[in-house]
């Protein structure tokens, strides 16, 4: 069997997985359900410990042609519009060897796919993963591929087939995400567009209660990305559907997009108010998760590796579920550097045991990071003091950020 890797999902994960093997000198096929690449029209954030690793892969040029990097990222009272707190993103080059990005995910995709096209990385589209078998010597994926039935086999496969992954149903059985109860709201605007005092080239937290929303700016500066994250009940009596929300990218009419966004920002300032009210056209996916990772058997099994949303979702308040899928594929490179298509089994162990702490750790963090942005009572009250007392040392992640690959 030669050096080859079979990757179930085109997404993030599985583009940036195919061009990392491909780099490490696998035979790489990445299969994508959809008939045409692409990706929803929503924002990234990338801290330093992730472009530090576009920039190693050599995409650290195509990265600043897309990518706005921010100065600063100001923690605000969404009722007042206080800026407790500023942490200094432009000094992330100098702190952490690489700076913090935020860009369109459409354009994070496309670099990675451009890099796996040029890596020979062979993407085939209209193509459904249904199920992987594997024996001592090899992994085989049954696939639906443009309406007929194939098999393919090689020496190692990956699970990067998201939140949903059936392939982890197959290999893990341990059940079907579960709805957290939280909804993001998204909008992508034209800066433009926009009234003057609403233009940023910085990352905005307006942080309150059961509530929060975060804006940066992507492609370069010209769009800002706007997100309204809350909890609770949706005014839709079908929203804690498990059948709604695996497919759930819902564009709603105008005026019940605005009744949600009212009842959800109850309170809020004017200056949000009107920055909301400044947006249009918002998509809503419901946030679907599962506890932090319990041990490598969750990345590994066999022949087989879960990576990104497959492996271990990412509630977006660390703003790290790229970020994860990116270093899973730098991780498990580096593992295939000079391995053979007989040592695969044992890569993949040293794989796991390398990410599957480091993924429970981000998981975690951003889980309870989740509670604080949208704390109530007395836990705001302390949220808000400790903020203006504490500042960006509250706010900075050096055990994220410095992250190097041990």
């Amino acid at each position: 069997m030669n050096r080859s890797v079979l990757i179930a999902g085109g997404g993030i994960a599985g583009m940036a997985a195919g061009f990392a093997a491909a780099r490490a000198g696998w035979q790489s096929s990445v299969f994508e359900r959809a008939g045409a690449f692409s990706e929803v029209g929503a924002g990234v954030q990338l801290g330093p410990n992730v472009t530090r690793i576009l920039q190693a892969w050599g995409l650290g040029d195509a990265l600043t042609q897309v990518a706005a990097f921010p100065s600063g990222l100001h923690a605000r009272s969404m009722t007042t519009g206080e800026v407790f707190a500023t942490l200094p993103l432009k000094d992330a080059t100098a702190t952490y060897g690489a700076p913090y990005a935020t860009l369109h995910r459409a354009d994070l995709h496309g670099l990675l796919w451009q890099a796996a096209s040029r890596e020979g990385v062979t993407v085939i589209s209209d193509a459904v993963v249904q199920k992987v078998s594997q024996s001592s010597d090899d992994v085989v994926l049954d696939v639906m591929q443009h309406a007929q039935w194939q098999q393919h086999t090689a020496a190692m496969a990956l699970a990067a087939d998201g939140v949903w992954s059936p392939l982890r149903q197959q290999l893990l059985g341990d059940g079907l995400p579960s709805f957290t109860g939280h909804i993001a709201y998204r909008a992508l605007v034209a800066q433009a567009d926009l009234p003057v005092k609403f233009r940023s080239q910085d990352v905005s937290v307006w942080m309150g209660s059961q509530a929060h929303v975060v804006s940066y700016p992507v492609r370069g500066g010209e769009y800002l990305n706007v997100v309204c994250l809350t909890e609770g009940r949706l005014l839709d009596s079908d929203a804690h559907d498990l059948q709604v929300l695996q497919t759930w990218n819902a564009k709603k009419s105008e005026s019940q997009t605005v009744a949600e966004l009212h009842y959800a920002l109850r309170g809020a300032c004017r200056p949000l108010i009107d920055l909301m009210a400044a947006c249009r056209d918002w998509r809503l996916w419901p946030l679907c998760g599962r506890p932090a990772m319990q041990g490598p058997q969750q990345h590994v099994q066999g022949r087989v590796a879960l990576v990104g949303d497959a492996a271990h979702p990412m509630l977006p308040y660390l703003a790290q579920g790229a970020g994860m899928a990116i270093e899973d594929a730098h991780a498990l490179a580096e593992k295939l550097l000079g391995a053979s298509a007989a040592n695969v089994p044992e890569r993949l162990q040293e794989f796991a045991s390398v990410r599957w702490q480091r993924n429970a750790r981000v998981q975690a963090r951003a889980i309870r990071n989740g509670q604080i942005f949208h704390a109530s009572g007395p836990l705001r009250v302390g949220r808000d003091l400790g903020l203006r007392l504490m500042g960006s040392r509250l706010m900075d992640v050096p055990w994220l950020y410095g992250y190097r690959q041990p």
